[in-house]
C-alpha cells in the first residue's frame, strides 16, 4: 500500500496580519522586538508564528537564547510579506495623494527634543486654522519609514534625504556648550578650552550626531561621566550640575540653570530637514501642515540659531 503524504498549506491562504507578524519578527529577529513593533504582548508572537508554522507545515524560524533566525522558508516567507506591504504602502499613498480635502489625520515624526517647547506652538496654531485634520506626532530618535507609509512627514536634522522622498531644508540648526551655573570657569575660557572638566555626552543612538563628534574630536569625550540617548536628559544633568554638556541652542538656551559657552560651535551645527514622499504632494491636509512647518520655523529661526536674545547671562 502507498502512502502519501499531505499536501502542504497553500501560503497564499495566509491572512495579510499573519505575514505582518512574520514580517516583525524577521526584521526584529526577536519576539520581543516584534512585539513592541505591532504593539502586541511576546505571548501573542509567540503563539501567531507557532500557529502560522503548522498551517504552512513547515519551519520558519529556528529559535536560539539570542533571538530568532529565519529558515531558508522564512527568508522566502519575509521576502514575500516585504512585497506585500510595500504594494499596500504604495496604494495607500496614491489614494492618499488623490484627496484634496483638508480633513483626516496628517501623522508627523520627529525627534524628541523639538516637541519641547518649539512645535507646540506650531501645531495649535495650526489646528485653530484647520480644525477638520487630526495631527498624530512620533517623537524619537528613529526615522519612521515614509516608503512604508508609517508616517506623512519627517522633520529630522541630518544630511540629504533618503533615495525616494523628498526632503526641503527649512531651517538651520546651532549647538553649543553649556556649563551650570554654578560651575565657574576661568575668565575667557572658549569650547577649546575645557579639558579637565567632567562631561555628559549624548550615547546610544545619538552618538553618531554632529554634537557627539565634536567631543570626540575634541578629547573631551575621556572625561564622560554620564551619557544619555537624550538630549533632554541631558539638558536636565546638566542643569543639576553633573558637569558640562552640548545642546542644540533652542533647548539650552532657554534653561535658567545653565550658561552658553561661548558662540555656536559651527561644527556641531546641523540641518533641519522636512521629508516627505513624492505620492503625498497632492493630498491637501499632508500640503497644509508642510506649509505651516515650513513658515513657522522660518519665523523660529533666530531662536534655532542660537542669535535669540533670551539667551540667560553668564553671572
Amino acid at each position: 500500500m502507498n502512502k502519501t503524504s499531505a499536501p502542504a498549506a497553500d501560503p497564499a491562504a495566509l491572512a495579510w496580519d499573519d505575514y505582518r507578524f512574520l514580517l516583525a519578527v524577521g526584521r526584529a529577529g526577536s519576539l520581543n522586538g516584534a512585539a513592541k513593533r505591532l504593539a502586541v504582548s511576546h505571548p501573542t508572537v509567540f503563539r501567531r508564528i507557532n500557529a502560522i508554522e503548522r498551517a504552512l507545515g513547515v519551519r520558519l524560524f529556528e529559535r536560539a537564547r539570542d533571538g530568532y533566525t529565519p529558515t531558508p522558508n522564512g527568508e522566502e516567507a519575509i521576502a514575500a510579506a516585504a512585497e506585500i506591504e510595500a504594494r499596500i504602502a504604495a496604494a495607500e499613498r496614491r489614494l492618499s495623494g488623490l484627496d484634496a480635502r483638508p480633513t483626516g489625520k496628517v501623522r508627523l515624526t520627529t525627534v524628541d527634543p523639538l516637541l519641547y517647547g518649539v512645535l507646540p506652538p506650531l501645531l495649535a496654531r495650526f489646528r485653530r486654522k484647520h480644525p477638520g485634520i487630526v495631527l498624530q506626532v512620533t517623537a524619537d530618535n528613529h526615522t519612521q519609514d515614509l516608503s512604508r507609509h508609517e508616517a506623512d512627514l519627517a522633520l529630522r536634522p541630518g544630511g540629504e534625504p533618503p533615495e525616494g522622498l523628498i526632503g526641503r531644508k527649512v531651517a538651520r540648526l546651532a549647538s553649543a556648550v553649556y556649563r551650570p551655573r554654578a560651575l565657574r570657569l576661568p575668565r575667557g575660557a572658549g569650547p577649546q578650552d575645557l579639558d579637565g572638566y567632567d562631561w555628559l555626552a549624548p550615547g546610544g543612538n545619538l552618538a553618531h550626531i554632529g554634537m557627539a563628534q565634536w567631543l570626540r574630536r575634541m578629547q573631551y569625550d575621556r572625561r564622560t561621566v554620564f551619557s544619555a540617548n537624550s538630549l533632554l536628559a541631558l539638558r536636565d544633568a546638566a542643569a543639576a550640575g553633573m558637569g558640562l554638556t552640548v545642546l542644540p541652542c533652542y533647548l539650552g538656551d532657554g534653561e535658567r540653570a545653565l550658561v552658553r559657552v561661548g558662540a555656536p560651535v559651527e561644527a556641531m551645527g546641523t540641518d533641519l530637514w522636512l521629508l516627505s514622499h513624492p505620492d503625498l504632494r497632492r493630498t491637501e491636509r499632508v500640503r497644509a501642515l508642510a506649509d505651516a512647518l515650513r513658515n513657522g520655523l522660518r519665523e523660529l529661526q533666530p531662536r534655532l540659531s542660537g542669535r535669540a536674545e533670551n539667551v540667560a547671562p553668564a553671572p
